[in-house]
């Protein structure tokens, strides 16, 4: 397999939800792995998600987990999943299912480099960018 670069996001204890989110606006397959499966001694963290991986058809990989116990999980800004391409109907789709449960910061319309582009942070506080990539000519 070829190296290939791809998010990692730390959750605080709801990464079997966000991950399920994903998977309802990307599709694809979705593999959850629990502490429990893999022995963790605190009983309070068997069923917190050790890793979740999400490969879609369209050839995206999306990984995840929940913040292991005794580590502290830190979210803030300075992360952001960016989604780009000329594919206008598949990612305002994407856009629609993102945005609709969080907040918009730039809503998705054509800026000034000529493409559309929007940000928003989705219902689970991650930080999406989304670039439609307009016909050069």
């Amino acid at each position: 397999m070829a190296s290939r670069l791809n998010p990692y996001i730390s959750f605080g204890g709801d990464a079997r939800q966000a991950m399920e989110f994903y998977q309802a606006v990307f599709g694809g397959n979705l593999t959850l792995s629990t502490f429990g499966e893999f022995g963790a001694p605190d009983p309070g963290s068997a069923d917190k998600i050790m890793h979740a991986n999400l490969e879609t058809d369209r050839g995206f990989t999306l990984m995840g987990a929940d913040t292991p116990p005794g580590m502290e999980h830190n979210p803030g800004n300075n992360i952001a999943v960016s989604l780009s391409g000329d594919d206008a109907d598949e990612l305002r789709g994407y856009w629609e299912k993102l945005s609709a449960s969080g907040s918009v910061s730039v809503p998705l319309e054509r800026q000034m480099w000529g493409d559309e582009f929007g940000a928003c942070e989705d219902r689970f506080g991650i930080s999406w960018m989304v670039n439609i990539a307009q016909p050069q000519g």
